[in-house]
């Protein structure tokens, strides 16, 4: 009885990750579709360059939409409970990995506005801290590392190398 249970909660969260998958392929498909729109046209041509990519991402939204749909009828409403519960834990067991996803980024993304060495210094600072232990020797070896691996490498590149990192805005 109990391994019958654990087979039907096995299928149901199979049949709600397919459905979360068939989501996030959704908003791809019609990112990719509003940037296909932006292809320039040629003179030579009518539909332009951009049609057939739209034509494609059209259909896979269209076709996307009904197995959302499909989807959403197979699942019982009482699996979506269980599964956002299995998911909280699941994430609260990985939260020092999708900390440093996070880390990564803001790090991405604050790295041509404010520059290579102080993005670098504020990430491995942040990165170092969260991973080492708190004792005061491993938090002066975490800013020691991050100023050198920041303001240094900067350094080494642009005088040794003569390459410059991203300055920032």
């Amino acid at each position: 009885m109990n391994e019958n249970r654990d087979q039907v909660l096995t299928q149901e969260a199979g049949e709600i990750a397919r459905l979360l998958s068939y989501v996030a392929l959704l908003a791809v498909s019609i990112g990719m579709f509003l940037e296909a729109r932006t292809i320039p046209t040629s003179r030579f041509e009518a539909l332009g360059a951009g049609a057939f990519p739209m034509l494609v991402h059209v259909l896979l939204i269209l076709l996307l939409i009904s197995a959302i749909i499909g989807s959403v009828r197979q699942i019982p409403a009482e699996a979506y409970p269980r599964f956002a519960s299995q998911a909280i834990l699941w994430a609260k067991t990985r939260r020092l990995v999708l900390l440093m996803f996070v880390f990564l980024i803001i790090y991405i993304t604050a790295m041509p506005v404010i520059g290579y060495p102080i993005a670098t210094l504020v990430f491995l600072l942040a990165f170092l801290l969260t991973l080492s232990p708190k004792t005061k020797k491993a938090v002066a070896l975490c800013v020691t590392l991050a100023l050198l691996f920041s303001f240094g490498l900067n350094w080494l590149f642009a005088e040794v190398f003569n390459v410059f990192l991203p300055r920032g805005r």
